[in-house]
C-alpha cells in the first residue's frame, strides 16, 4: 500500500470553500480502481490547513493516480489557492491494504 499524509496551507479567503474546490479532484480519486481512501480533514490547530490522508493499492495504482487528467488539473490550479507549497509523507507499507483496528484500545458493544 502506498500512504500519502498531505498538509495543505490555505489562503484564509478560501477556506470556507476549500473542500468545495477540491470535490471534483475529490470524487474523482475516490473513483480510482486503485484508490483505498482520500479523505480530507481541517487542523485542530491551524484552521488554514487541511490534512489529506490517501493511500493507494500500490505503486502501480500511485502511478496512475499522478498520471491521471483530474491529478494534472488539480496540481495545475491548487497552487492559486495556497499560502505555501503543500508538506507530504509518501511511504509505502508492505502487507497492508487499508485501514487496521487499533491493538491498544477494544471496544464492544
Amino acid at each position: 500500500m502506498i500512504f500519502i499524509v498531505v498538509k495543505w496551507s490555505v489562503l484564509p479567503e478560501h477556506v470556507d470553500t476549500w473542500l468545495d474546490t477540491v470535490d471534483e479532484f475529490t470524487q474523482a480519486t475516490r473513483a480510482e480502481a486503485g484508490n483505498l481512501f482520500f479523505e480530507w480533514s481541517r487542523s485542530a490547530d491551524d484552521p488554514n490547513v487541511f490534512v489529506l490522508v490517501e493511500a493507494f493499492r500500490d505503486s502501480d495504482a500511485g502511478g496512475e493516480h499522478v498520471q491521471s487528467a483530474h491529478f494534472k488539473k488539480a496540481t495545475g490550479e491548487l497552487g492559486d489557492y495556497l499560502q505555501s507549497t503543500p508538506s507530504i509523507v509518501s511511504t509505502e507499507i508492505a502487507g497492508m491494504d487499508g485501514w487496521g483496528e487499533m491493538g491498544e484500545i477494544t471496544v464492544e458493544r
